[in-house]
C-alpha cells in the first residue's frame, strides 16, 4: 500500500495531555495524526489537506466540538467523526449523532476501547481501509532525507500529508537529528516550493535583536536603526519561515509570534501599520517545550498554534539500521568533493558504529566520515576511530561461553583482517604469527 493511502486522523482537544495521548495512540496504529487544540485550526486543516477521520472533544472554549461536528456534517459529510467527552449527556450524544458523528466515546477510556472505536469508524471508509505498516512502500530517500527505518517512514508519511496547506509544523528531536532538513523537505514537497525558504536560528541571535530580525524595523526605531529594514517574515512572504531553537525566544517575541500566526500580519518595530504576510511557519526545538510551559517560560497558547502538525525525529541510536545507508552517502559525497575514490569501510568499523550511542546524532556521524575521507586514501580501520568510540565494544564480538575455541579464533582473525584492509602481513603481526601460519589458519578455518 502506498503512503498516500494511509488514513490521516485529525485530533481536536483543548487539553495538551489528551492530545499527546491520542497522537501516540494513532502513531501506534500506523495512522497519520494531525492535532488542533481549537475548532478554528481544525477547520483550516480539514479544508487544506486530506483528512480521513476526525476525533474531537465536545467541551472546548469559544467554539465547541458540537459546532465542529455540525460544520463537518454540512461541508465534509464523507469524513467520519468520533466524538470523545468527559462530560457525557444523553442529549449531547443524541444531538451529535444526528449531526453526523458515527461513534461516541466517554472519558476515561482504555487504549483497546479507543482502538476498537477507531477501527469501527475507519471501516466506514470502504475501499480506503487501512493496511498494516509492514505492507507500505518503504523509501530510503525523501527530499534529501535518508533512512529506511520505520520511524523515518513515519516522518515521510506526515510530510506527504502537508503539500497543499500552510498549517504550522513543530519538529522536535535531539540536536543533530536533521530538523532543518525536515523543514526543507516540507517546503520543497509543497505546492509553493518555488517561493522563498528562510531559516532562522533563534538561539544564535541575541534576545534584543531577534524581534527586529523577525519583524523588521523602521528608521529611528532604536539606536542604530539608520534605515528601514524588512524582517524574516517579510522575506519569506509566500513561502516558508523555519524557526530553529524556538524555545530560546523571549516572552516579547513569543507574544508577537502568536499575533503573527493568528492575524497573519506583522508590525515592524517603530511602525504603527501592520503588514499582511502569507507564510508557512515551521518551528523546531531540541528542548522540552511542555516542561517550559509548566515552568512558565513558554506560552501554552503559542505552543498549540505552532503544533498543529507534529513531527518527531528519532535519535540515531534508535534507527541503527540507517547507519550503513548514511555512511555510504557521506562517503560518496565527501570523496567526490575531494576528487578521491570512496573509502572502503570494513564491517568491523560498521559494527562499532552500530554500538556507539551517537550523542551528536547524524551530524556527528557526518563529521566523522568527512574526517576519515580526508585522512585516508583507500580504507578506514579501527585505529582511525576516536578512542572513546572504540571503547563501545560491539555486542557481536563479546565473549560467548557457548562458542567453540575454533569459532572464536575464526571471528577474531576475520575482524583483524577487516580492520587492516585484508593486509595479511599486518594482520599476522597483530596476531603474533607469521604470514605462512596465518595463511594455513585461513585455509583450515575456511
Amino acid at each position: 500500500m502506498s503512503l498516500a493511502n494511509v488514513p490521516s486522523v485529525l485530533l481536536v482537544d483543548d487539553a495538551h495531555d489528551m492530545l499527546e495521548m491520542l497522537r501516540r495512540s494513532m502513531n501506534a496504529m500506523g495512522l497519520t495524526p494531525f492535532t488542533a487544540n481549537n475548532v478554528v485550526d481544525a477547520i483550516e486543516l480539514v479544508e487544506h489537506g486530506p483528512v480521513h477521520l476526525v476525533i474531537t472533544d465536545l467541551n472546548m472554549p469559544e467554539v465547541s466540538g458540537i459546532q465542529l461536528v455540525r460544520y463537518l456534517g454540512e461541508h465534509f459529510p464523507e469524513i467520519p467523526v468520533l466524538v470523545i467527552t468527559g462530560y457525557p449527556k444523553l442529549e449531547d450524544a443524541v444531538h451529535v449523532m444526528k449531526l453526523g458523528a458515527v461513534e461516541y466515546l466517554v472519558k476515561p477510556f482504555t487504549q483497546q476501547e479507543l482502538r476498537d472505536a477507531v477501527e469501527r469508524v475507519l471501516s466506514t471508509l470502504g475501499g480506503r481501509t487501512h493496511q498494516p505498516a509492514a505492507q507500505e512502500e518503504m523509501r530510503e530517500h525523501f527530499h534529501g532525507i535518508l533512512g529506511r527505518s520505520h520511524p523515518m517512514q513515519e516522518v515521510y508519511r506526515i510530510i506527504d500529508r502537508t503539500p497543499n496547506n500552510r498549517a504550522t509544523v513543530l519538529v522536535t528531536g535531539e540536536s543533530g537529528t536533521g530538523k532543518e532538513m525536515v523543514a526543507r523537505a516540507i517546503h520543497y514537497n509543497s505546492t509553493f516550493s518555488t517561493a522563498p525558504f528562510v531559516a532562522v536560528n533563534c538561539g544564535a541571535i541575541p534576545d534584543q535583536l531577534l524581534e527586529s530580525e523577525l519583524f523588521g524595523h523602521v528608521k529611528g526605531a532604536f539606536t542604530g536603526a539608520i534605515t528601514n529594514r524588512v524582517g524574516f517574515f517579510q522575506a519569506a512572504d509566500g513561502g516558508t519561515l523555519f524557526l530553529d531553537e524556538i524555545g530560546n525566544a523571549s516572552p516579547a517575541v513569543q507574544s508577537k509570534l502568536l499575533r503573527a500566526i493568528q492575524d497573519k500580519e506583522v508590525t515592524m518595530l517603530g511602525a504603527t501599520k501592520p503588514q499582511r504576510v502569507e507564510v508557512r511557519l515551521i518551528s523546531a526545538a531540541n528542548n522540552d517545550l511542555a516542561a517550559m510551559i509548566r515552568q512558565g517560560t513558554f506560552r501554552e497558547d503559542l505552543y498549540y498554534r505552532l503544533n498543529l502538525i507534529h513531527i518527531h525525529l528519532p535519535p540515531l541510536r534508535e534507527r541503527v539500521e540507517d547507519i550503513p545507508l548514511l555512511v555510504d552517502h557521506f562517503n560518496q559525497k565527501f570523496s567526490k568533493e575531494l576528487g578521491k575514490r570512496s573509502l572502503r569501510i570494513p564491517a568491523r568499523v560498521l559494527e562499532t558504529f552500530a554500538c556507539y550511542p551517537w550523542p551528536g546524532n547524524v551530524r556527528e556521524l557526518e563529521h566523522l566520515v568527512h574526517r576519515l575521507v580526508i585522512l585516508k586514501d583507500s580504507a578506514a580501520a579501527m585505529d582511525d576511530l576516536p578512542a572513546h568510540m572504540k571503547m563501545e565494544a560491539p555486542r557481536s564480538i563479546l565473549p560467548d561461553s557457548m562458542m567453540s575455541l575454533a569459532e572464536m579464533e575464526r571471528q577474531h582473525i576475520r575482524r583483524v583482517l577487516e580492520a587492516e584492509g585484508q593486509n595479511k602481513t599486518r594482520a599476522a603481526a597483530i596476531l603474533g604469527i607469521d604470514r605462512k601460519t596465518l595463511r594455513e589458519k585461513l585455509k583450515g578455518l575456511g
